[in-house]
């Protein structure tokens, strides 16, 4: 196939969605419950570096990506709260080892949304300032959806259970 075609064959491309009827939303009105899926992408400059984030919610877990001036994918992490005593455990899904940048990422984004966490990180490891950033912008972004528990204090609009 040409370039050219492929070109037109991705503009004719359109996606579509199911639109939710009020019966396919349980009771607590969460469209998320019944399987559901949001995304949302935004970039930040912070500290003259450009960060690109990726968030993708599912009912009862959270995939993110953090790309530092890239869009290089970077270390898969994934951290799940354990049980006696809801500790929260972290392992490296590909590349890096347990103590990478974003492994201390993913176990406080658990700590903080109450969710199983995948997160996906290319924050240089000699950083630690800008990995801090980058978590308190990923978590500021979490809190304004909705999906991450509120600071003390503030009025209970979480939605994950």
């Amino acid at each position: 196939m040409a370039s050219e075609e492929l070109r037109t064959s991705f503009s004719d491309l359109v996606v579509g969605s199911s639109s939710q009827t009020d019966s396919q939303i349980d009771s607590s009105g969460d469209p998320l419950s019944q399987g559901g899926v949001q995304i949302t992408c935004f970039t930040e400059d912070l500290h003259d570096v450009i960060l690109h984030f990726q968030i993708i919610r599912f009912s009862k877990q959270i995939y993110a990506w953090v790309g530092c001036n890239t869009a290089k994918f970077g270390h898969l992490y994934a951290a799940a709260t354990t049980r006696p005593g809801n500790g929260v455990s972290v392992t490296s899904v590909l590349g890096g080892t347990s103590d990478n940048t974003g492994s201390g990422m993913a176990r406080r984004l658990v700590l903080k949304t109450g969710l199983n966490i995948v997160l996906a990180c290319n924050i240089p490891k000699d950083s630690p300032i800008l990995e801090a950033a980058a978590e308190r912008k990923l978590i500021e972004k979490l809190r304004g959806l909705g999906y991450a528990r509120p600071k003390a204090g503030e009025a209970n609009t979480f939605t994950a259970q």
